[in-house]
């Protein structure tokens, strides 16, 4: 699939118009529903192909990581493109069973992507970001997103220290 087709595919699977609060408070007058295209195969597996390729870009990955909901189908794909292991992040630390916040083996030095569905402000891919290096001693290689709303969230990942990435910008999904 080249590029437009996925760009038409995504578009007509998820590219909702009308009025939406977004996770960063903000409105908007599109929402890409990322849950309509990365539960439809044909996209997920482009997509994950494709994230893959970015994260074959740094040197000795030893995980990819995606925060929950919308990272965890994006992160099992790639894990199953690159054939190394994934790590899921919870949004709250569970009060139950191990407590933990994250799921799957995470050891001090890990070197990792975190993978990112749809970056507005970067609010959720920071704190997952933040929570790995801080508390886990993991490095994050970089924070890769399918779509950038352009709207904050390379600024902030950049300026907290992180490497910044996506697929795809605003304009490239017609969003403006």
């Amino acid at each position: 699939m080249n590029t437009e087709e996925l760009i038409t595919r995504i578009r007509e699977a998820a590219l909702l118009e009308g009025e939406f609060t977004l996770r960063s408070g903000k409105t908007s007058r599109y929402y890409l529903d990322k849950y309509l295209f990365e539960t439809d195969p044909v996209i997920l597996r482009e997509v994950g192909r494709r994230l893959a390729e970015r994260v074959r870009g740094f040197e000795d990955v030893t995980r990819v990581a995606g925060a929950e909901l919308g990272g965890i189908p994006l992160v099992v794909s790639v894990s199953l493109e690159l054939g190394i292991p994934s790590l899921l992040i919870r949004n709250q630390k569970k009060d139950y069973g191990t407590a933990k916040q994250f799921e799957g083996r995470l050891e001090a030095g890990d070197r990792i992507v975190l993978l990112e569905d749809v970056a507005t402000t970067g609010g959720q891919a920071l704190e997952a970001a933040r929570l790995l290096r801080d508390e886990c001693d993991a490095e994050v290689l970089a924070v890769i997103a399918i779509l950038d709303r352009e709207e904050g969230a390379r600024e902030n990942l950049e300026g907290a220290g992180f490497v910044f990435d996506a697929l795809f910008e605003r304009a490239d999904m017609r969003m403006d």
